[in-house]
């Protein structure tokens, strides 16, 4: 799979989430947000999808995958 042709796709697994919150004071663009008690995404096109969040989450409950475009 090349870059070009590829998409990234985000994702959270809310079973994983304890709302922490880590994700969302390390993420650059401010598209998370805790809510009930789980990380959720307010806007996927603002969503740089630069994996940030899914280094820091210490439940593993975000992930960042390539899927080809």
């Amino acid at each position: 799979m090349t870059k070009e042709n590829s998409v990234k796709k985000f994702n959270i697994i809310q079973e994983w989430c304890k709302g922490c919150g880590i994700c969302v004071e390390f993420c650059p663009r401010k598209v998370l947000e805790i809510k009930n008690g789980k990380v959720h995404l307010i806007d996927d096109e603002k969503c740089i999808k630069c994996g940030i969040c899914e280094m820091y989450c210490p439940d593993y409950a975000i992930y960042v995958e390539e899927e080809e475009g």
